[in-house]
């Protein structure tokens, strides 16, 4: 083929390429920041997603402690203090408000693992705080996964034509070599193209994870300031999930003989 038609064919491609994957990458940026919108909007959402010990239940629970709704005993229990038992007293937001409710609809103390695993008004409840949020993010765009793998492929195929085809005819004069030259530059830019094809980009990476991006919630880090022992209770009440049995101080009944 001649080097000048093949020029022709590759160098534009190339360029098309990368305006391609700039526009990618204006869009993963603009996406990456319509999150970070949607989650500094609320530190609880920013909470979902991250371990156990620092997720929304987590915050939620310590929202009570420091608002002096409920307190945490040494057995990781939580209790209604007078003022979390007023109905009239609320928390101010969805997740503590469903976290008071469970306490209040049952009759002894109970550990925050407890109240996740076993009552299904404030699973709910969560549920719902979740999907409404999480209703506001920008779409993933998973529907063009296919449609990008294509392309990739037939990327490569082209690639593997356009360098059989330089190869096979040698250029005859120097406007020829610089045609050459242009698109064996054009073929290696494609190539690394293809390198980093489905590498996550940087840009919009920052704030995907809500487990790493967003900051550990306000109500937990002013619980760590302010009393350690009730943080660490809490968080061991969040790793209880049925009730210990009360064992009697007294001495055991010695069996008859």
């Amino acid at each position: 083929m001649d080097p000048v038609t093949l020029a022709c064919a590759v160098v534009p491609s190339t360029a098309l390429l990368y305006v391609l994957r700039a526009l990618h990458h204006r869009r993963g940026r603009a996406a990456a920041e319509c999150r970070d919108a949607v989650l500094g909007a609320d530190p609880y959402r920013g909470a979902a997603g991250r371990r156990r010990a620092e997720d929304d239940a987590q915050a939620a629970a310590a929202s009570l402690l420091l608002d002096g709704l409920a307190t945490v005993d040494h057995r990781g229990s939580l209790n209604l203090t007078p003022s979390g038992a007023d109905p009239a007293r609320t928390a101010g937001h969805p997740l503590p408000d469903a976290l008071l409710a469970a306490l209040r609809r049952r009759t002894t103390p109970a550990s925050l693992g407890g109240i996740e695993l076993g009552d299904s008004a404030f699973r709910a409840a969560r549920q719902d705080f979740h999907t409404a949020w999480r209703a506001d993010l920008p779409r993933s765009g998973r529907g063009r996964g296919c449609f990008t793998a294509a392309c990739a492929l037939l990327l490569s195929g082209e690639a593997a034509f356009a360098a059989a085809a330089l190869l096979d005819t040698a250029p005859s004069d120097p406007f020829q070599w610089a045609a050459a030259a242009a698109t064996g530059l054009a073929l290696l830019l494609q190539l690394t193209w293809l390198d980093r094809y489905g590498r996550t980009d940087p840009s919009a990476a920052g704030s995907v994870s809500p487990a790493e991006g967003p900051a550990l919630h306000p109500a937990l880090v002013e619980l760590a300031s302010r009393d350690l022992l009730s943080r660490d209770r809490l968080r061991a009440s969040r790793h209880r999930s049925r009730p210990r049995r009360s064992r009697s101080r007294g001495a055991r009944p010695r069996p008859e003989t």
